[in-house]
């Protein structure tokens, strides 16, 4: 994690009034998409405006959705989602699952980077929305005297929605910067190999733990509005492939795995197909009684696994028929997915360090 910590000086030969300047380190911030501070009505209410109100996440014309959002949406989701929060929020720390496992996870990381490359680099992480903002830690960053700074989105995929906003405050809080550090953005890791191979493990972990196999193992991706891909946005693309290299790496055939997307939001359509339907269909119509699903997207666990899968899409598929469903968690601080990640920040450090 970022340490403030820092040894500061005069340049040489500069005036007694001269302020001190940091010793130049390297930065590498991690983002994740972030987490209310609560699940009460006013921290969700925060929450849901600044995460809504992003023209990334929803691009209707302003005039036309700002309406719907302040006037019907706002008043009514904080309950329903503060709702979902509460059961699975960590009691303990006062947090969501999501805060616990980036925490960690940027522990892991630090102490990885750490041995590789000693005090030059300095790992912390921001959250798009909510707490801990791009802006303070950029901010913080710079003050312990990062003259660069690599930024992480902790999404193997890229989509509009996700990495590119994360990019967008980024660069929004570099634009406050008087020195502004120079800047790298990571690409997204959904083809490395090291990331396939944790997902693997994750998989071959799970179907051990298990008296039966699954039928078939449901991979499911946060879903996105099909104009989206239309548009030109490669997410839907870099999915199947990471299913097919999935696929690949544990010598399986096409019958025993299934891509699909899940929390669709609003009217339009969006990729097919969904998680909630599919899996329904899967006890259904095939006659797949026992089920396993996969979350490759999400480098953490968070409301979208935890609540969503592990509650509506598994009751969708026990309402369905489906008698054994198995949620395969993130892989969130496992060993194999912080040598993962670490292994894609050295390649995006090159010849920085």
């Amino acid at each position: 994690m970022l340490d403030a910590t820092h040894s500061a000086s005069r340049p040489a030969n500069a005036p007694d009034d001269h302020p001190v300047v940091a010793k130049p380190k390297i930065g590498v911030l991690l983002a994740n998409l972030g987490t209310p501070d609560g699940h009460d009505y006013w921290s969700m209410r925060r929450y849901l405006n600044e995460f809504l109100s992003d023209k990334r996440v929803i691009d209707y014309p302003r005039w036309k959705w700002q309406p719907l959002l302040q006037l019907i949406i706002l008043t009514k989701r904080p309950f329903s989602s503060g709702a979902a929060y509460r059961s699975i929020w960590n009691t303990e720390r006062d947090e969501s699952p999501l805060m616990t496992i980036t925490r960690d996870q940027t522990a892991a990381i630090a102490a990885e980077v750490q041995a590789r490359h000693g005090d030059q680099v300095m790992v912390d992480f921001c959250m798009r929305y909510g707490n801990p903002s791009t802006e303070s830690k950029v901010r913080a960053m710079v003050e312990a005297g990062c003259r660069k700074i690599l930024f992480f989105p902790l999404y193997p995929h890229y989509a509009g929605a996700t990495s590119a906003t994360a990019n967008d405050q980024f660069f929004r809080a570099l634009m406050k910067e008087t020195w502004q550090p120079t800047a790298r953005v990571a690409d997204p890791y959904f083809d490395q190999p090291l990331y396939i191979e944790a997902l693997a493990q994750s998989v071959e972990r799970g179907y051990a733990a298990l008296s039966e196999k699954p039928d078939i193992l449901v991979c499911s991706y946060h879903g996105m509005p099909q104009r989206y891909l239309m548009q030109g946005d490669p997410y839907h693309c870099q999915c199947q492939k990471t299913t097919r290299l999935l696929k690949e790496r544990l010598g399986w055939a096409d019958t025993e795995i299934r891509t699909t997307f899940q929390s669709v939001f609003g009217p339009e359509e969006w990729l097919k197909p969904y998680t909630v339907e599919e899996v329904a269909r899967l006890a259904k119509e095939e006659g797949k009684k026992k089920i396993a699903v996969i979350a490759p997207a999400f480098s953490a666990d968070c409301i979208e696994t935890l609540e969503e899968i592990n509650e509506e899409i598994r009751e969708s598929f026990e309402e369905a028929g489906g008698e054994q469903f198995t949620y395969i968690p993130c892989l969130n601080d496992d060993p194999a997915h912080v040598t993962a990640l670490a292994g894609v920040i050295d390649q995006n450090l090159q010849g920085w360090v």
